[in-house]
């Protein structure tokens, strides 16, 4: 089996952490300032990094534009429940919900407290 465990770099990992937790529902498995695993049904959904620690040569300079060339795509099964909760993060919601012609299903597209693109699509 070959799996990916997608990392991200944060400026601050615990307020991501709630913002991931609050949007999609998963859970934070490891905690703390630098690094934090969010799970969901046992299943690592994402992994936060904070910006510099550790000598990640890419992670090293927040400054750099984050997230370009990257796109966070979530599959879930209550878009419209995940909708509302963004509305209450009042995350800026970039696209509301709306039918993808190519991936033939509904999706809403917003950014996270780093600016990174995430779909949340069903």
């Amino acid at each position: 089996m070959v799996r990916t465990e997608t990392i991200i770099a944060v400026k601050d990992v615990q307020r991501s952490s709630k913002f991931y937790q609050d949007l999609l529902g998963c859970k934070s498995e490891h905690g703390g300032d630098t690094f934090d695993i969010l799970t969901s049904d046992a299943t690592v959904v994402l992994c936060l990094h904070k910006w510099g620690e550790h000598e990640h040569p890419t992670m090293l300079n927040a400054e750099k534009d984050a997230g370009n060339g990257l796109i966070l795509f979530f599959r879930v099964d209550n878009l419209n429940h995940i909708l509302d909760n963004a509305q209450q993060l009042n995350a800026n919601i970039e696209k509301d919900i709306h039918y993808n012609e190519n991936s033939l299903k509904n999706q809403f597209i917003l950014r996270d407290p780093d600016n990174y693109y995430l779909i949340i699509s069903e």
